[in-house]
């Protein structure tokens, strides 16, 4: 869909040019891909409201796209993400035949699914062919993580941060990644990365020896069911104004969109998550991951206000802050 302005602060296109600057597309080295939107939780900040009564996956013949895509394109960072990637029966497929191809694999999970069958079985595949694994964590705290996705989620992401620490994930010199990834649990802005990750080291290891190996401090987007929840509590224009009033052009040339072609579990191509989340396709691109190609680099990205949240602050894209 079209990107909208909203009311209150400037629109992100006009923030660019009063910075003096553009942003279009540069060279093109990470593929993300987005195997679905079923879920076993509702998170209240989920963009793309994925949950358990979605039915959108990935099928086997865009699987084989995807990794025919990835083949010819030879990407440096393959990321698969969801609603729960651990849901699509694909899955195993498309980390079989993407592990080959790319220099790095990364798996995105909610950390409820990988301690208890029949999920758990994809730990070890996962460890064979080396996949970094991303878990979404988003406070220490029991209540706040439970009333942000679900009652009991806090425990079952402890258990299975400890056995995924038990196969050598987060544990120094195993070469197997587990980084973390705290969203705030409401409608703040994200403190410093630095900090949140010295703080949830210590106390992570103190609430049973849990190691990770990274955390990266994400904003929420104001899409999807953040933004419903926004509009609930009468914050829409509240928080544009503070991603807004953040925002940095030192962070512009680093945002995700620049380098990263996101498919959709259909085989829709999009600049990012984000977009693939409004349904804001690439623009003069390719539209379909069967087309086999990449846009150009110094093809144009589509603007929206949302985008102010990757350019807030340090900025953040899907591997972290920008600075």
């Amino acid at each position: 869909m079209p990107c909208e302005e909203t009311a209150g602060p400037p629109p992100f296109g006009r923030a660019l040019a009063d910075a003096g600057l553009s942003l279009t597309r540069g060279k093109t080295t990470a593929l993300q891909v987005n195997v679905g939107l079923a879920c076993n939780l509702s998170c209240r900040h989920c963009h793309v409201e994925a949950g358990p009564d979605r039915r959108e996956a990935m099928d086997e013949t865009t699987v084989r796209q995807v990794i025919d895509y990835a083949r010819r394109h030879r990407f440096a960072v393959a990321d698969l993400t969801g609603g729960a990637p651990e849901m699509n029966p694909h899955l195993p497929t498309l980390v079989e035949g993407l592990a080959p191809l790319v220099e790095k694999l990364m798996v995105r999970t909610n950390l409820t699914l990988l301690a208890r069958p029949p999920y758990d079985r994809l730990v070890d595949l996962f460890a064979s062919r080396r996949v970094a694994l991303v878990g979404s964590l988003p406070s220490l705290n029991r209540e706040q993580t439970d009333a942000q996705r679900g009652e009991g989620v806090f425990d079952r992401i402890m258990e299975s941060l400890t056995r995924l620490n038990g196969k050598g994930y987060g544990v120094e010199g195993s070469g197997l990644t587990l980084d973390l990834v705290a969203n705030p649990t409401g409608a703040f802005l994200s403190p410093a990365q630095e900090g949140v990750e010295k703080r949830f080291r210590e106390i992570l290891a103190r609430k049973g020896g849990i190691r990770f190996s990274h955390l990266f401090a994400f904003a929420n987007v104001p899409l999807g069911r953040f933004g419903q929840w926004l509009d609930e509590k009468g914050a829409r224009q509240g928080y544009y104004q503070k991603l807004a009033d953040s925002f940095n052009p030192c962070a512009v040339g680093g945002v995700m969109c620049r380098t990263q072609i996101s498919v959709g579990w259909d085989g829709a191509l999009y600049d990012c998550d984000f977009h693939l989340a409004n349904g804001t396709p690439l623009k003069g691109g390719p539209l379909h991951v069967g087309e086999g190609r990449l846009p150009e680099p110094g093809a144009p990205i589509a603007l929206c206000d949302y985008c102010y949240t990757c350019t807030a602050g340090s900025g953040f894209t899907c591997g972290g802050s920008i600075e």
